[in-house]
């Protein structure tokens, strides 16, 4: 395993980063694994130098957090263990149970900690946004955290350009904590925030942790693409969603000659690609099965050739919209 700068902290992680959206309790998604379930695939992320764990107090509606902090303290001490989470999704009914009120931050991050079972969160993240979100006082209290030692470091997750660049600036000017991360949807058949918001970030020092390399599995999904042989594929709406048009076939074919040409996975053509992009920190794998983590030795060790990115990237459409 490779370790790199977290953006231009000084902070190091791993290559790779472990997504943990699959890890908790399949009463949230029938797709995500148990406590039991779950534990060999951690166990074998740590063994293959995995470092950096990202999960979120919204998935498996906080289990994530309980089941990753209880295998993490039995595979790897404190200090060696980078974990993210993320905050702002809706965790109860009322109104002031989500979003990015400083009442709902101060509280949320508390319970994080505590179902993670550590002191301090080494990453701590935007989620869903908020379009109508103050962010003067969002700032302020991703601020306070960071002054209480509850936070060493925060960042974003898909957030509009302009409201991120609002978020970092405001920061930058009042000489306070910045963010310093943005995690975003980044894969070969989703390539929306090249234009605008990964410019934006490389030219602040801002660290990328692009998710769903994969596709959610489009891109390993033999000839009919969507993995149908997971639970996730068969019951994923947003693979659907998100992947299958014309041009997005036409990039799975893509994957799936250049595979064939290199001897190895899709899965692995798919990350490589996502590796290859210098403006990359840590792409976030996410895994439900042993096997699926096989694909990150064969991608860390793989160097596509220019003309293998190019035809990869050759039949890509942009959308009109990249709304999830």
């Amino acid at each position: 395993m490779d370790f790199v700068r977290l953006g231009a902290t000084n902070l190091t992680v791993s290559r790779i980063g472990f997504g943990a959206m699959g890890v908790g309790t399949p009463a949230w998604r029938p797709w995500v694994l148990d406590e039991q379930q779950a534990l060999p695939i951690l166990e074998r992320a740590v063994a293959l130098g995995i470092t950096f764990f990202d999960t979120s107090d919204f998935y498996s509606g906080g289990e994530s957090e309980v089941v990753l902090g209880r295998a993490l303290a039995r595979l790897l001490p404190r200090e060696e263990v980078v974990i993210a989470t993320k905050v702002g999704n809706q965790m109860g009914r009322g109104p002031t149970a989500g979003g990015f009120s400083r009442k709902h931050i101060l509280s949320a991050v508390d319970e994080s900690l505590r179902r993670l079972g550590v002191d301090y969160i080494d990453l701590y993240q935007t989620h869903v946004w908020r379009p109508d979100t103050n962010i003067d006082e969002m700032l302020a209290a991703f601020q306070s955290l960071v002054d209480s030692g509850k936070v060493r470091y925060f960042g974003a997750t898909d957030m509009p350009v302009w409201q991120f660049a609002k978020f970092r600036y405001a920061a930058v000017h009042g000489g306070g904590p910045a963010p310093v991360t943005m995690q975003h949807h980044y894969n070969l058949v989703w390539r929306e925030h090249e234009s605008e918001l990964v410019p934006m970030c490389q030219a602040e020092g801002i660290g990328l942790l692009p998710y769903s390399p994969f596709a959610r599995g489009f891109l390993t999904g033999g000839p009919a693409g969507h993995d149908r042989d997971t639970e996730r594929g068969r019951t994923d709406e947003y693979s659907r969603r998100w992947y299958g048009r014309p041009s997005d076939e036409r990039v799975r074919h893509a994957v799936e000659h250049v595979a064939a040409e290199r001897g190895a996975s899709a899965a692995a053509v798919a990350l490589a690609w996502v590796l290859a992009k210098s403006s990359t920190a840590a792409p976030l794998v996410g895994a439900t099965d042993v096997a699926h983590l096989d694909a990150i030795d064969e991608a860390l060790s793989l160097q596509l050739e220019p003309s293998e990115i190019e035809a990869l990237e050759a039949d890509y459409v942009a959308r009109l919209s990249s709304a999830h």
